[in-house]
């Protein structure tokens, strides 16, 4: 499904890529409860692909970094 846009089978694993044309990264936010999301959002069609889910400041710098990003935007 997620083929050349995004690797999602090793998401533990190192280095991993997305297709920035077709997703962007995005960190999902519970008002209710301050769960967190870190995933892929389709920009065509809105439909968001959960990636792993951040329970710490540490889990969040290794997404990052794992995707080679610098920053991520969150959603609520």
């Amino acid at each position: 499904m997620f083929g050349k846009h995004f690797d999602k089978k090793n998401a533990r694993s190192e280095k991993q890529t997305f297709d920035p044309a077709v997703y962007k990264p995005v960190l999902k936010c519970s008002i209710c409860n301050g769960e967190q999301v870190a995933g892929f959002k389709n920009r065509k069609t809105g439909k968001f692909e959960e990636i792993m889910f951040i329970r710490n400041e540490s889990e969040l710098r290794d997404f990052l970094a794992r995707y080679g990003l610098d920053a991520i935007e969150k959603e609520y």
